[in-house]
């Protein structure tokens, strides 16, 4: 048995927060951890994984891995939460407060997750937000890592709230929201106060919400290392400021790329990763086929994101009136307001004919890739954002909350590869983002957007700043077996 020990890989646990970017995130660096013969065990709510298992192939694609295994475990939300909107946050009380103990309990009674041709957990690589897992590692001297699911940007700027504090640059909502930031190193210069994250909007200083993610960023720092879903040519500058507090970072990114280079280098089917808790609706593409080239804006807002009728009508008013074809994502739950839950109003699908197409949710990464799709009207998720980045796709930024805000600004003002409306929605503006989008600045932000893919692109393959963290970070994992 000593023997067989000896040559047993590493065994790591990963963990993501409960949410459809969080799980599709850390399920490609399963993968691609998979790919290099590490053991993984993939722990994920049991809501989460029945809707993998109902929607996607993730299950039976995984069962070509025999060191990954799956294990479930409740969210403690009951199902028919709507896991959306302002109310994704409960997930986070439900976790620390139900899923934190059942955790502990479950680690312990099957051994960390050992046996007999699997070493227990060696290591925990853990959603940055889940912070009773870091307290277990603590406790059992497990070696952690963190995953920071959002961009370094907004990383950074969360990280840097007591600063802002300090510096009485966090105001009461919707005073002085055009004002610079002077407080977050490396943004000088063009992040406004209405960009910071939202969590940061707050009608009272003593705002719970802000000292929690204020919290839950800086303990990050207690972590062996951090792992990003980034690159260095896009985020260097920022990571160089956090790396000052966590001298181990590793920049992997962008995950789905980087998958997709690992798995075509090994020769085997590098087809598209789905993580979606929806059933995708593929005739959307067949749509795509017979438009012209660059001619369609694709309108999504994720997975979470919630609207009301009116702000739908904006949107659809602007889009029709831009005169540009549009593929329109619209999740069944996506509407709020007495009497339109799981409504689509009906002039929006009638008056969407002439030169749109709307589905319930959509094979975004293929649908991006897709040369009808000359621009993406975006929430500004950090996943979606990193998707059109790397197939060069301009955007029209519409952030919701969390991460998005932030988000928004780099891409318009940081990479410039793309437009931020955010705090607006109004049919005329809408439709001038289209056009200038579309036509007007078409080539511009075209050209950008391809320069900004390429570097993406570089950093995966062979020789690329990802590409060579992916390697260290393995190598360090392998360090971790005593």
């Amino acid at each position: 048995m000593a023997s067989q020990g000896a040559i047993l890989p590493p065994h790591v646990l990963i963990f993501p927060m409960p949410v459809q970017g969080h799980v599709t995130s850390m399920l490609k660096l399963a993968e691609l951890l998979c790919l290099s013969g590490l053991d993984i065990t993939f722990m994920v709510s049991d809501f989460s994984y029945n809707r993998l298992l109902k929607h996607t192939t993730v299950v039976s694609r995984f069962k070509q891995y025999p060191g990954f295994h799956f294990q479930s475990i409740t969210d403690g939300l009951p199902d028919d939460h709507p896991r959306v909107g302002e109310q994704v946050v409960d997930i986070l009380t439900s976790t620390k407060n139900i899923t934190g103990p059942l955790f502990k309990q479950m680690m312990s009674e099957k051994n960390l997750f050992g046996s007999g041709t699997r070493r227990p957990i060696t290591c925990i690589i853990a959603d940055g937000v889940l912070t009773f897992a870091g307290d277990f590692a603590e406790e059992k001297g497990i070696p952690l890592i963190y995953f920071r699911t959002i961009s370094s940007c907004s990383f950074w700027a969360s990280f840097c709230i007591p600063e802002l504090i300090e510096a009485g640059e966090i105001f009461v909502q919707g005073i002085g929201m055009d004002q610079l930031v002077k407080s977050i190193p490396g943004m000088e210069g063009f992040l406004r106060i209405r960009d910071l994250p939202s969590f940061c909007r707050v009608n009272d200083i003593n705002e719970p919400k802000l000292h929690m993610m204020k919290s839950l960023t800086r303990q990050t720092t207690r972590a062996q290392a951090a792992i990003f879903n980034t690159f260095e040519d896009l985020e260097g500058s920022i990571i160089s400021h956090i790396r000052k507090h966590i001298p181990k970072v590793f920049t992997i990114g962008p995950n789905h790329s980087h998958l997709k280079s690992r798995l075509a280098e090994k020769k085997v089917d590098n087809s598209v990763l789905s993580g979606s808790f929806w059933a995708e609706d593929r005739s959307c593409l067949d749509w795509l086929n017979a438009q012209p080239s660059n001619s369609v804006i694709y309108v999504s807002f994720g997975s979470i994101t919630v609207v009301t009728r009116e702000q739908l009508l904006e949107f659809w008013h602007g889009l029709v009136n831009s005169g540009q074809r549009f593929l329109w994502v619209m999740r069944p739950d996506s509407i709020v307001g007495e009497g339109v839950k799981n409504q689509t109003p009906i002039e929006l699908e009638e008056g969407t004919k002439a030169r749109g197409y709307m589905v319930g949710w959509a094979p975004q990464e293929e649908v991006l890739n897709h040369e009808a799709v000359g621009g993406f009207l975006t929430h500004s998720g950090w996943n979606s954002t990193l998707e059109s980045i790397v197939v060069g796709v301009p955007m029209i930024c519409w952030p919701y909350f969390g991460d998005q805000t932030i988000n928004s600004r780099f891409v318009s003002e940081g990479w410039k590869i793309g437009l931020d409306i955010k705090d607006t929605c109004d049919r005329d503006i809408i439709e001038k983002a289209v056009k200038e989008l579309m036509e007007e600045r078409k080539d511009e932000f075209l050209k950008r957007s391809q320069n900004v893919a390429n570097l993406a692109r570089k950093a995966v393959n062979e020789g690329g700043s990802s590409y060579h963290n992916l390697d260290a970070l393995i190598d360090y994992i392998k360090t971790m077996i005593v």
